[in-house]
């Protein structure tokens, strides 16, 4: 049985150092990610603060619909070795 990719979503902003480092880590483990601009999109701003339980910052980080919070806690998951086994779950 082949392997699903994890659905990955990235909430962004264009100037934004993290989302930048995020989007980085996401390309370096080579996870396909959808990113949402919202200095773009500046319409789906609201659907990252319902999705993000309010959290207003950026990046906003989803693994298969579940949020997982910005930068720095995805590379705190990273550091204690946790993220290849989120990106590995489906669903």
């Amino acid at each position: 049985m082949e392997a699903k990719t994890p659905e990955v979503v990235i909430y962004t902003t264009t100037y934004c150092g993290y989302c930048h480092r995020a989007k980085m880590l996401m390309e370096e483990k080579q996870v396909p990610f959808e990113e949402i601009n919202l200095d773009e999109q500046p319409e789906r701003y609201e659907e990252m603060l319902s999705r993000a339980e309010g959290r207003r910052t950026v990046p906003q980080i989803f693994v298969n619909g579940h949020g997982i919070g910005g930068c720095d806690e995805m590379y705190d998951l990273e550091r204690k070795g946790q993220l290849d086994a989120l990106l590995a779950t489906n669903g």
